[in-house]
């Protein structure tokens, strides 16, 4: 069951002074260069499948179709993003102004269920810790396309970060302990929150029932008992997955498989002859300036007439940079509202929680927890 009043970390994400979700669909509605019919007028459908898409045609690298979903009374947007494939930080991304606590009855809100493809070889599994989302790519049989399977992550938070590289599964283990760090252990003792040396399985477990262990002494895939953080900086470097995806994940992976883990906010994509461009907030602690990845990857792309691209077009990547939404948005055309023109309406399926946590629970929580991420961002500021 999907918590309705699930978990958050709230106001410290949260993208200020941005404009909202009625400010993209006015420029459609008011006669922008997209032409749409109003989201009110546009047929139902089912929701994608949350984590399976397929790669059927040479060259793609965009796979997925951006949604848009009604809310009911007391939907969150973690409610939302769990339900549909997300984690938190797109959906706060994607929905600027919107409370994400109680958008209310009939709020929109947009799914940016739409990901371009990792730039790197495309086996086994590529975690990208910009975009805080894993790929995972099975090996096809012969005459059959592609498959890629996609799920959010939580990663390292600020001082604990997630390490890039390339690397393997050496281990798996199902209901696993965990042995506590030392720098963890003191940490936590500093906090007033001592910890032991070994938790067993358990509820209060922070690995989850599932673990897949790297070829990096201390780092590991695995699940979580607070899945609120997924799709945040909350980790100690770890990376993190939904208990009912970590489920899966765990089926598909063998020891030995490949992993690939980079940092690349910012990414080109192709589909059905058309160049997309997704901007994300780089990481804040990241080494490499924004306008230096910027300016890397622009270089290295050409239209598709294979010459570089022109000022008018640079003019507009960098544009979508200062206000990054993580959506994949067509280049040609530079119209950003194209986006919520091939939007598809789909059916709320949130599902009720009867032993979720009461909204001023879940506040109070959050009030310790945003203190904490806070003075992490401003130690490196």
């Amino acid at each position: 069951m999907i918590a309705r009043r699930a978990l958050v970390l709230l106001p410290l994400l949260v993208l200020g002074g941005c404009a909202t979700l009625d400010d993209l669909w006015s420029s459609v509605s008011k006669g922008g260069e997209a032409k749409a019919i109003p989201l009110n007028e546009r047929p139902v459908h089912d929701p994608l499948d949350p984590n399976i898409f397929v790669v059927d045609a040479a060259g793609q690298t965009v796979v997925g179709e951006p949604q848009v979903v009604f809310t009911r009374e007391e939907d969150t947007l973690s409610d939302l993003a769990r339900t549909y494939g997300l984690g938190y930080d797109e959906i706060i991304a994607a929905n600027p102004g919107v409370d994400p606590w109680l958008p209310g009855e009939g709020a929109t809100i947009l799914l940016p269920t739409q990901y371009v493809l990792p730039n790197v070889a495309q086996r086994g599994v590529i975690l990208n810790i910009a975009t805080k989302r894993l790929f995972y790519f099975p090996a096809a049989a012969e005459g059959e396309p592609q498959q890629v399977q996609t799920y959010p992550i939580g990663i390292g938070r600020v001082g604990w970060e997630t390490p890039l590289g390339e690397t393997t599964v050496v281990a798996k283990a199902k209901d696993p302990h965990w042995w506590v760090p030392a720098s963890v252990r003191r940490e936590h003792a500093e906090m007033g929150d001592p910890l032991p040396s070994v938790v067993p399985p358990g509820p209060d477990n922070p690995l989850g029932h599932r673990v897949l262990k790297l070829d990096m002494p201390g780092y590991l895939i695995h699940g979580t008992n607070t899945p609120y953080g997924v799709g945040m900086r909350v980790s100690h470097g770890c990376v993190r997955l939904y208990p009912e995806n970590i489920e899966v994940l765990y089926t598909l992976v063998d020891v030995g498989e490949d992993v690939t883990i980079i940092n690349e906010p910012y990414q080109f994509g192709q589909r059905d002859g058309m160049l997309f461009f997704e901007a994300h907030v780089p990481l804040e602690d990241d080494a490499i300036p924004a306008d230096e990845r910027l300016a890397q990857i622009v270089d290295a792309q050409v239209d598709s007439n294979g010459q570089p691209l022109n000022d008018h077009l640079r003019d507009y990547i960098s544009e979508l940079t200062t206000d990054p939404r993580g959506l994949p948005v067509g280049v040609v055309g530079y119209d950003p509202a194209e986006y919520m023109a091939r939007a598809r309406v789909v059916h709320n399926i949130v599902e009720d929680d009867p032993n979720a946590p009461t909204l001023a629970e879940v506040r109070e929580m959050m009030e310790e927890v945003e203190a904490e991420l806070a003075a992490e961002v401003d130690e490196i500021r």
